[in-house]
């Protein structure tokens, strides 16, 4: 069953080495802003049970506040694979007039203006307030070089860059890894480059910055500072992933199923308020996936530094992997069939050398609902959201059950939605559970807290830099 509301906002269309064939390509998201061809559409979200009617009538308000936002944003685009992103690569600029058109802003209007950063283990998204997507999608990917003045190997004689040099592409690292932060120095580096690069347009804007998923007291502490003591930023709000996610739905009450690339994270909600002891958090998600591509298909020439690997297992997952309805029937499917004797399963290296992919590389993505054959720990999605219900009171089980909401690029996979109603609704639960899926759910962290920036509600829990700067003198 699909439901239409309103039409809320342009809508771009999307480049295919950015987000690939079904969304899910977790190398090729990267360095891009959304290209031209700006089409007026209506926001519309899938619902997968038989129960679906029944949750019309709990349909939230929230989503009449996403019906007002519809300013064609300015756009730009950067064509190219992000390993071509080197040191000196500038972020992309915004296209003159007349090709495309900025938004008619009063001052009043510019000075509302809020700055959305969204920073995941993998990927980071940024962009202005009341747009309906991240103007800027970057990988969350610093690479040091040696200095040429002083070159040397110690850490003080090196220079961070964003993104993979493609001279030295063993250089680069993620800065932060499964919700942790483990290099500051390249944090502060990617957000130094995003502001700067939104700031060309607009000085002094409050900045939104989702919090790290572990919310832990040292990592806020660390933001703060670079923040405001840094950046200079002049006001900033701390979101809640999840509860961002939420709000992006359109629904207040459910329970959120995110899965990125580093860290899936169910958390249930009633009345956007998280309930007590119903956060769980799985250490798995789509680097898993393609580390297990990685050494399935290269075996001993495994290298998750290689250019050519990381792109060719970009392209599987992107083209390739799917969801499927239960793990035994593709696997006997294909016992049936000769080596070579289905094309679909092929698939070419940069070299023009075939490779023949097993069922359980096409099937990489069960290892959400499977991780054990994976070789992973700890349970599966469907187990976690319904440990996450249970943990709630019996009143609102049902509830939750009905609205459940799947967000992340990993959700975008095929059959993955499907797959997690049927797990759901196989006996997990006494409850009939029903799963809402919007289109733009790899974006829903950022879209959610493009929402909330509009709500006066929501005054109280933004900081000023001058009352930090005032606590840090007691």
């Amino acid at each position: 069953m699909v439901i239409h509301d309103r039409p809320y906002a342009a809508e771009s269309v999307t480049p295919s080495w950015l987000l690939g064939e079904n969304g899910t390509g977790p190398f090729k998201f990267l360095l891009s802003q959304h290209q031209a061809g700006l089409t007026t559409r209506g926001r519309s979200m899938q619902v997968v049970g038989s129960s679906a009617r029944g949750t019309l009538a709990r349909w939230s308000s929230v989503s009449s506040l996403l019906s007002q936002f519809g300013s064609d944003p300015l756009r730009s685009r950067y064509e190219g694979p992000y390993w071509q992103i080197s040191s000196g690569t500038s972020l992309p600029k915004p296209l003159g007039e007349p090709e495309w058109k900025r938004p008619a802003t009063s001052a009043s209007a510019m000075a509302a203006k809020t700055i959305i950063i969204d920073h995941g283990s993998g990927f980071l998204k940024s962009g202005w307030s009341g747009w309906n997507y991240p103007q800027l999608i970057i990988p969350s990917i610093v690479n040091y070089i040696p200095c040429q003045e002083n070159p040397g190997p110690s850490y003080a004689q090196r220079q961070v860059s964003l993104g993979i040099d493609p001279c030295n592409p063993d250089t680069f690292s993620h800065p932060i890894e499964r919700g942790h932060v483990i290099n500051w120095e390249g944090v502060e580096h990617i957000w130094t480059c995003v502001l700067q690069h939104h700031k060309e347009e607009l000085e002094d804007c409050p900045v939104m910055l989702t919090d790290f998923p572990l919310k832990e007291p040292a990592a806020r502490k660390k933001t703060l500072e670079i923040m405001f003591e840094v950046l200079e930023v002049p006001s900033l709000f701390l979101a809640d992933q999840l509860e961002m996610s939420l709000y992006a739905s359109g629904l207040l009450t459910g329970v959120v199923v995110d899965s990125g690339y580093g860290l899936t994270q169910v958390e249930s909600f009633l009345l956007g308020c998280p309930l007590p002891n119903s956060k769980r958090t799985l250490e798995f998600g789509s680097e898993d996936l393609s580390t297990y591509l990685f050494k399935s298909i290269f075996k001993e020439k495994y290298d998750k530094h290689n250019l050519s690997q990381m792109d060719s297992v970009a392209m599987i997952q992107m083209r390739k992997c799917y969801v499927p309805n239960s793990l035994q029937e593709p696997l006997d499917f294909n016992q049936d069939l000769s080596c070579g004797s289905n094309e679909e399963n092929t698939f070419y290296l940069p070299d023009g050398s075939p490779v023949e992919l097993t069922p359980l590389e096409l099937m990489a993505p069960e290892m959400f609902f499977h991780p054990q054959v994976f070789g992973l720990q700890g349970p599966s999605i469907s187990q976690a959201l319904v440990d996450s219900i249970e943990s709630c009171e019996v009143l609102w089980q049902k509830m939750l059950m009905s609205h459940v909401v799947p967000c992340g690029g990993n959700s975008l996979y095929p059959g993955f939605t499907e797959r997690l109603s049927q797990e759901l609704n196989s006996g997990h639960s006494p409850y009939e559970a029903t799963v809402w899926m919007n289109e733009k759910r790899h974006f829903s962290v950022w879209l959610g807290a493009s929402v909330v920036a509009h709500l006066s509600s929501y005054r109280s829990q933004w900081m000023p830099r001058q009352e930090y700067l005032e606590s840090m003198r007691l």
